[in-house]
């Protein structure tokens, strides 16, 4: 008896608690009527005030609010905060209601934004609480401003974290420090286990303080957290420390910081054990002190600037001696002199034995010396465009450099050792000549000339399996560091490279992807390439992508503008190396999606045969602005397709000028295998479309196996959309169930004879018909046929103005 007697004493409350509730309320509200000239408004219902109340005190009545049957429980979601809404979500589903409505009405009240219509959002809830976290932890919202996001008894952070499955880390690396914070630790470990992809945008230089935080987030979410994705967006003039620090990071590798806290996750794993002499060396690198780390990013950051001092007039290297110290420095700026060759060679020019192993220690004087001497012969090369040099670093007399030993166990370097390590130091007050002395050591393809330590060999923790760099350019120092980590990366399966600026360090690229593609376990199976140029052609880049990975199964590559290879040379290049371009067949692969976008000029239909033949797993092939030099290579590419390809199931061309391959484009339409063609803005029926239209008509009436047919941008027009309408007659054998004639100047009244013939013909629900951007204004008449055709079909439309479209043109023009 002692549980009734508790609930009717807490109901006795809650009315007493209500009552008062309306007293207030009434009084609050009669006061402004009295001055109203409307009258009095309608004071709320006692329900609502009721609601209201439950609201203000969940803390004390939660669990009876659960009990409560679902049509008065649906009454109080709406009057529930953020806390207690998403707290009660799975009684209310247990109960038969949604909270979907509720969180959507939350979301256009509080976050003010509309989500883009290419979105299809799932759960209104999680994407609600997610934003909620972004804009608490930037600090861009106040939570005491409304009172359905405050709440003292909650944390917003803590309890939103677990919604969170991307982050979105901005400018000056904002609640990185907030994060790792101790009162933060909590919301910490909730998001390693619930954030799946992290994401960089429009980052700028940051100081020390904020990168070791940094270091602490990223070693947190990727080393023992769930992160499987980071993507860089938008990152016009990379910090070369940050940015290393980011790609080490994702690759696996973790090391403590200067002056860092020590990891409580990697204590019980690391406790009790010394390194080897040969792990300690390799990831240490020399007992001698080393530079700052903040000075050696510097140095990094200025070799990569500095570098375009000298005009097109090539400068001498200054004779200067060269020691130990200066050639380690040098080494590890990753700096290049303007005279190096464009391509790296095939083999290392330097002296037999100056070079260990990578286990050894750090490079001897002799070793460095003579690999400084022999490579300063060779002359760098970057037809690539490099950001503005800045002024020469010179270090400030009677700073400290080098940090002073505490025995083996205070050894901490941060994470820039573990791909160059750097073993001399030099004199305070001594300007340092970085990039000059072994300018020369990038172009070999073995990354300990760099100083790079051998990664296999290293203690590697968890490692993402996507990575997506947009707009970022990569400075040779960077493109170096990528490659050398991507070629024992093999846990990575998804790699996005768009306009990173790349030049010759492609051939560095496929060098580290065929090496990665040797390694045992590799799971790169996806592969998307875009810059504005490149030193090889388009075809003949994807032949050598296609024999570096046979594995591959998606490949996306475009380049927007022509190679410079038939250009006159420049002095000292000497092309491509021959292991890239050869001309042997090549290897069967198991490729499934191809997707091209070529640069003007007529490409040679033979290396793109080449490529299909070799491709007989080919389910998705995509081409963009491909120009061939007559209908006749067109067709040879459409015969190879159909002689090989067996598997191919969708076929897409994108901004070709296909008005002169009217038999090539039948030839294509009678195929039995294809189950969707996409023909965008490809000029079909500029030439001969009243012949060409019945003709095209009858070829897809007996094809019953295509699905799908894409004709947007092609001028189409009524008379177009009229004929393809035969396609859904009687006599035809066609399961056509998706047509898209968006962009086609298609007017209302050939819309409305559209839909009479198909209502006449009985083909009612044939599937989807896409109209955007026709002429298709939103009056009363255009409104009234579309609701008629989508009593036929599924009509996906918009509210296009073509009068204020042709405006907008016109202004453009």
């Amino acid at each position: 008896m002692a549980a009734p007697e508790a609930w009717r004493a807490r109901s006795c409350w809650f009315c007493e608690v209500a009552a008062a509730t309306t007293m207030e309320a009434t009084s609050r509200e009669a006061a402004p009527a009295k001055s109203s000239a409307s009258g009095p408004s309608a004071p709320p219902a006692l329900f609502e005030l009721c609601g209201r109340a439950v609201s203000a005190h969940m803390g004390v009545l939660e669990s009876g609010v659960w009990a409560l049957p679902g049509p008065i429980l649906q009454s109080i979601l709406p009057l529930l905060n953020i806390y207690y809404l998403e707290r009660i979500e799975e009684t209310a589903l247990k109960k038969g209601l949604s909270t979907q409505a509720i969180w959507r009405r939350l979301w256009d009240e509080l976050m003010k934004t509309r989500p883009s219509s290419l979105e299809s959002v799932t759960c209104w809830r999680a994407k609600f609480m997610e934003a909620f976290f972004s804009h608490v932890l930037r600090g861009t919202i106040d939570v005491s401003s409304d009172r359905r996001l405050c709440d003292q008894r909650f944390s917003p952070l803590l309890h939103s974290s677990r919604h969170v499955r991307q982050l979105t880390i901005c400018n000056m690396l904002q609640g990185a420090t907030e994060l790792v914070a101790e009162p933060n630790r909590r919301v910490l470990e909730t998001l390693a286990s619930s954030l799946h992809t992290l994401k960089f945008r429009h980052l700028l230089f940051s100081d020390v303080a904020a990168q070791q935080s940094l270091r602490q987030l990223l070693h947190q979410l990727i080393h023992h957290g769930a992160v499987s994705q980071v993507s860089l967006y938008s990152w016009p003039v990379p910090e070369s420390a940050l940015f290393i620090l980011i790609l080490t990071m994702s690759a696996g590798f973790w090391q403590l910081g200067p002056g860092g806290p020590p990891c409580r996750l990697c204590g019980e794993v690391s406790r009790g054990r010394a390194p080897s002499r040969d792990e300690g060396s390799l990831l240490l690198g020399s007992r001698r002190p080393r530079r700052d780390a903040a000075e050696r990013c510097a140095a990094a950051l200025m070799a990569t600037r500095r570098k375009n001092e000298a005009k097109q007039v090539p400068r001498p290297v200054p004779a200067t001696r060269v020691t130990r110290r200066s050639t380690q420095e040098s080494l590890t700026a990753g700096g290049t002199d303007p005279k190096r060759e464009l391509h790296p060679p095939a083999t290392s020019q330097e002296a037999p034995g100056t070079r260990r192993p990578p286990s050894a220690p750090a490079a001897t004087s002799s070793a460095s010396a003579s690999s400084s001497t022999s490579s300063s012969k060779r002359a760098p090369a970057s037809s690539a465009p490099q950001p503005k040099p800045l002024k020469r670093f010179k270090r400030a007399v009677g700073k400290k450099g080098a940090r002073t030993r505490q025995g083996s166990s205070a050894e901490s370097e941060d994470l820039y050792d573990f791909v160059f390590i750097v073993a001399g130091e030099k004199e305070d007050g001594e300007e340092m000549e970085i990039g000059e002395v072994a300018c020369g050591a990038l172009d070999g393809s073995d990354p300990s000339c760099l100083g790079l330590p051998a990664l296999d060999a290293s203690q590697r923790f968890r490692s993402i399996s996507t990575l997506e760099l947009f707009t970022v350019p990569l400075s040779t120092e960077a493109a170096l560091t990528l490659c050398h980590l991507l070629s024992s990366w093999v846990s990575l399966e998804s790699l996005t490279l768009s306009y990173n600026g790349l030049g010759s360090n492609i051939f560095r690229l496929l060098d580290s992807l065929r090496a990665l593609s040797g390694q045992a376990g590799c799971r790169l199976r996806a592969l998307h390439l875009s810059d504005l140029f490149s030193p090889l052609p388009i075809l003949e880049l994807t032949r050598a992508i296609v024999r570096a990975l046979p594995l591959l199964r998606v490949l996306s590559i475009r380049v927007d503008h022509p190679s410079q290879r038939d250009n006159p040379a420049v002095p000292g290049n000497t092309g491509p190396p021959s292991h890239i371009i050869g001309d042997e067949e090549i290897p069967e692969n198991c490729l499934e999606q191809l997707e091209m976008g070529f640069p003007r000029g007529a490409q040679p239909a033979p290396l793109l045969c080449s490529v299909l033949k070799a491709s007989g797993s080919l389910q998705q092939l995509s081409l963009d602005s491909a120009t061939f030099a007559s209908p006749q290579d067109f067709g040879l590419v459409l015969q190879t397709l159909k002689e090989y390809n067996l598997a191919l199931k969708r076929l897409s061309f994108h901004d070709m000028n296909l008005a002169d391959c009217q038999s090539e484009v039948l030839f294509l339409l009678q195929n039995l295998t294809l189950q969707e063609i996409t023909f965008s803005f490809c000029r079909l029926f500029e030439k001969r479309p009243a012949q060409f239209l019945p003709e095209m008509v009858a070829a897809m009436k007996g094809n019953s196996t295509l699905k799908g047919l894409r004709l947007p941008g092609n001028r189409l027009g009524n008379a177009g959309l009229l004929a393809l309408a035969d396609v859904f007659s009687e006599d035809s054998s066609s399961s056509l169930c998706q047509l898209d004639i968006s962009s086609n100047c298609i007017k209302p009244d050939g819309l409305l004879e559209f839909a009479k013939r198909l209502e006449r013909w009985g083909r009612g629900a044939f599937g989807h018909l896409r109209l955007f951007q026709n002429w298709l204004d939103q009056d009363a008449v255009t409104a009234r046929e579309i609701r008629r055709l989508r009593a036929t079909c599924h009509v996906v439309s918009d509210s296009w103005d073509s009068s204020q479209a042709f405006a907008d043109y016109v202004s453009t023009m």
